[in-house]
């Protein structure tokens, strides 16, 4: 195929081009741009779902995973008409922007032709985006931490919501650890989410003292730890959603599971070669986290109880 060729594809009522899509995007199974797009496609439900009118940055590769990175969170000039935006505002530097707001899956596959492997949505959503209705539990793996130890802490976070009357929607990072996502009631700012989510994280770590932190700075960290990233519910920090590929050579995807496959999945084995199989069997794991929110109501009283103000650790 000529090097400037294109293919032109059909996405609902709109037609995306693609252009250079026998690029190589992914050097392990030499998986290209084009298959990139099919992969996104493929789970499409999904990727809408877990995207769905949030201002979403992207993370681009325009020559592919092996090349440089870019982080976009303003949608360039010359987009398409119907590609729809939410402004954000950035009250520290000054400034706006007006992010990508996916309600439909051509934007997705808009934002693949413009490069984009990875996509990281806030937890709140165009409606009120000061007002999060997503609390996301990040279990992060330090570097000689294994994932027997992950596991071990999932299930103990689990035991946690269990207790809370809370539903957790568990999915693989598309690295070495595992998120669990929470539909919490959009009555909260950032700053209060975040403080929840540091008392959630702290009764994590007292039922499993051993193998857990909290401590902020990585350097006072135990290096076989697992961190309990309390602060990714912090404004405009942000995580790849559901479904989406993360940008390294074999082109893990970061994909919802079930509870009961915690102890056997293996993160590394989530790909784009393999997980539009899953989909196609299984449907999306994640299509009934929208049909209750909880309130955080007791994870706040938890903060008072353990003087956690707002601004800890930050």
């Amino acid at each position: 195929m000529a090097k400037d060729s294109a293919v032109e594809i059909e996405v609902g009522d709109r037609t995306v081009r693609v252009s250079n899509p026998d690029r190589v995007y992914f050097p392990a199974r030499g998986e290209t741009k084009l298959d990139l797009v099919e992969y996104y496609l493929s789970v499409g439900d999904g990727i809408v779902r877990a995207l769905r009118e949030r201002p979403c940055m992207l993370h681009r590769f325009p020559s592919g995973v092996a090349g440089e990175k870019v982080h976009q969170k303003r949608v360039p000039h010359g987009a398409p008409p119907w590609l729809e935006t939410v402004r954000v505002d950035f009250p520290r530097y000054g400034r706006h922007a007006y992010e990508l707001c996916v309600t439909e899956l051509a934007s997705v596959a808009w934002a693949v032709q413009m490069s984009t492997v990875e996509f990281h949505p806030w937890n709140s959503r165009r409606a009120d985006t000061e007002r999060p209705d997503e609390w996301r539990i990040d279990l992060d793996p330090m570097p000689d931490c294994g994932f027997d130890r992950v596991r071990r802490v999932a299930h103990v976070a689990h035991e946690v919501l269990d207790e809370l009357g809370v539903t957790g929607w568990p999915k693989t990072s598309g690295g070495r650890g595992l998120h669990i996502y929470v539909r919490i009631e959009p009555r909260w700012g950032f700053t209060e989410v975040r403080r929840a989510a540091l008392a959630f994280a702290r009764e994590v770590e007292r039922r499993a003292p051993d193998e857990v932190t909290t401590t902020w700075w990585r350097r006072d960290r135990d290096p076989a730890a697992l961190f309990v990233d309390y602060n990714q519910n912090a404004r405009d920090h942000t995580i790849a959603s559901a479904y989406s590929v993360r940008g390294v050579p074999e082109g893990t995807v970061s994909t919802p599971i079930r509870w009961d496959e915690i102890d056997d999945v293996e993160p590394g084995d989530c790909t784009i070669a393999t997980v539009p199989a899953r989909f196609a069997k299984l449907g999306d794991l994640h299509a009934g986290i929208d049909d209750t929110a909880y309130s955080l109501d007791t994870l706040l009283e938890w903060a008072d109880r353990d003087g956690l103000d707002d601004e800890q650790d930050s």
